[in-house]
Order: structure tokens, then C-alpha cells, then sequence
């Protein structure tokens, strides 16, 4: 076959026969939603923070000649006061610190122990497997209302027994999870191979089994920080969570529900710093499993 015939052939050919160039990647696209709920979570966490710079008054101070000021009407109160006097800018941002640090700490305390027991039910099986499961199927058959109750009457209701409750009622969730994935990968080659190699399990687990796990341990926790906000919110609405004079974002919608008709913010703020900070965690959360192509039962 001469050069030309050969030429003319090749230029005959269809155009995916001829180039086999890479396809191009498309620009990602920046997510609105994603952006606007890290803005709200750095603003609102910096002000929490700062509460004690951003604000001259302690969320205790009584002030009765200011009660019931509504919003915008006194210079030194710019959210208005409640029915004592007290600063409602200053609680509420006291209060967003107090429902912080209980989400916070408390998905730590539940992310450890769920997936300590989650990693140690899914690699070792057995008898152990079944007994795991079976305290997290009774921890999940549990009225937690009912538990926090009785827990709060018999110990207290203090900071510290509530972030334990908060605790309690998750790490049957990352539990679950976290021992799906051990599943899993206790069958992948590498896996295999380190165990062949006379790996020690607590070798394996720590060295192969959580770094593969960090990816469902972060949306786990990302997750659970704006549920454990809301559990918190929702003791302190019934009044088993953070005890006066501690400002609680529950406390002051417990607070300011009598007062609606004739002083709506008392309720309605606290309310408002709730649903955004829930939100913006939410939306975060749900992007993280998006991009990290988690599920999460």
C-alpha cells in the first residue's frame, strides 16, 4: 500500500477513530448554599466567641426600667430586652455558645464511642457483633424523652449531663454506620494481605481501617452537630436542659412564648439564631455527602 492510499485512508476514518483526546473537564461550579452556610457558620461561631467583646452587658444583668424594649428603640439594647430587662442580643449570643459547645463535645464524645464499638463489632464478628448490636437496638427502643427525665432526676440538670445525654443518643447511629463500612473492608485485599502478613488486629484497625473510615466519620459528624443543637434546644424548651441563669437559645423560646402577641422577638430571634445555624450545618452536611459519596442511614 503506498503512502497516499494509506493517507487517504486514515482521513476516511471516523474522527473518534483518528483522536483519542481526554475529555475536558468541566469547571465546578461554585454552590451558593454551600458558601452562604460556611459565611453563616464563621459569623456565627466568631460571634458566640466574641460575645464577651461584641456586647457590654452579661446575659444575666437586670435592667427593669428597660423591660419589654422592643428592638431598635434603645441604643445600648439594639435586639430589645425581655421581661426583666435583660440584653436579648447578649443572651442569644451567649446562648448560641452554650448550644455549640454541647453539639460540639457531645458528637465528639458519640463519634468516639460509636466508632470504637462499631469498628471493634464489624472486624471481629461473632458473639461480640451481636451483643453491640443488641445494646444499639435497645438504645434505639428507648423513649429518649422519658430517659432524659429520669436521668435529669436522679443526676441533676447540669451542663455536663446534658452533653452526656446528647452523647448517648447518637453513638448508636455511628455504631451502625461505622460497622457497615468495617464490613466492608475487612474483605478488600489489603485487608488480606496485612493479615497475612501477621498484622495485629489493633495494628490493622488503626492503621488501615480508620484512615478508609474518615470520609463517613466527617459527614457523620457534620450531621449530627445540628441534630444535637436541636436536642438541646428541644430540653431546655421542656426545661431538663440548661438551667437559668445560663442563657439557652430553648430556654429563651420557653421564655417568650407567653409574650407573643405583645412582645414578639423574645421568642422569635432565639428562634431565627436556631433555624439558621441547624440550617447552614444541615446544608454542609449534606454536601460533604454529596461530594464524598456517602451513605448515611
Amino acid at each position: 500500500m503506498t503512502q497516499t492510499t494509506l493517507s487517504n485512508s486514515v482521513a476516511n476514518l471516523p474522527l473518534e477513530t483518528k483522536v483519542n483526546a481526554p475529555p475536558r473537564r468541566r469547571p465546578r461550579r461554585v454552590n451558593l448554599s454551600v458558601l452562604l452556610s460556611v459565611a453563616v457558620l464563621v459569623v456565627m461561631t466568631a460571634a458566640v466567641l466574641l460575645a464577651d467583646v461584641l456586647t457590654p452587658h452579661r446575659p444575666e444583668a437586670i435592667n427593669l426600667r428597660a423591660r419589654l424594649a422592643p428592638p431598635l428603640t434603645l441604643p445600648e439594647y439594639p435586639l430589645g430586652t425581655d421581661a426583666t430587662g435583660r440584653d436579648v442580643l447578649t443572651r442569644i449570643l451567649h446562648g448560641g455558645r452554650v448550644s455549640l459547645m454541647v453539639g460540639v463535645v457531645s458528637t465528639l464524645i458519640g463519634l468516639a464511642l460509636g466508632t470504637l464499638l462499631g469498628v471493634i463489632s464489624g472486624y471481629f464478628r461473632g458473639w461480640l457483633d451481636e451483643f453491640i448490636m443488641y445494646l444499639v437496638d435497645v438504645q434505639l427502643a428507648l423513649p429518649f424523652v422519658l430517659l432524659a427525665v429520669a436521668v435529669a432526676l436522679v443526676l441533676g440538670r447540669s451542663l455536663p449531663v446534658l452533653i452526656g445525654l446528647a452523647a448517648i443518643s447518637t453513638w448508636s447511629l455511628y455504631a451502625r454506620v461505622i460497622r457497615g463500612e468495617v464490613l466492608s473492608l475487612r474483605e478488600r485485599e489489603f485487608i488480606v494481605a496485612a493479615r497475612s502478613l501477621g498484622a495485629r488486629d489493633g495494628y490493622i484497625m488503626l492503621r488501615h481501617m480508620l484512615p478508609n473510615l474518615a470520609g463517613p466519620l466527617l459527614v457523620l459528624g457534620t450531621l449530627s452537630v445540628g441534630r444535637i443543637i436541636l436536642l438541646e434546644s428541644g430540653l431546655s424548651f421542656l426545661g431538663i436542659g440548661v438551667q437559668p441563669p445560663t442563657p439557652s437559645w430553648g430556654g429563651m423560646i420557653n421564655d417568650g412564648r407567653d409574650y407573643l402577641s405583645s412582645a414578639w422577638w423574645l421568642a422569635t430571634l432565639p428562634g431565627i439564631a436556631l433555624m439558621l445555624l441547624v440550617l447552614a450545618v444541615g446544608t454542609l452536611g449534606d454536601w460533604l455527602r454529596d461530594r464524598l459519596d456517602v451513605a448515611v442511614s
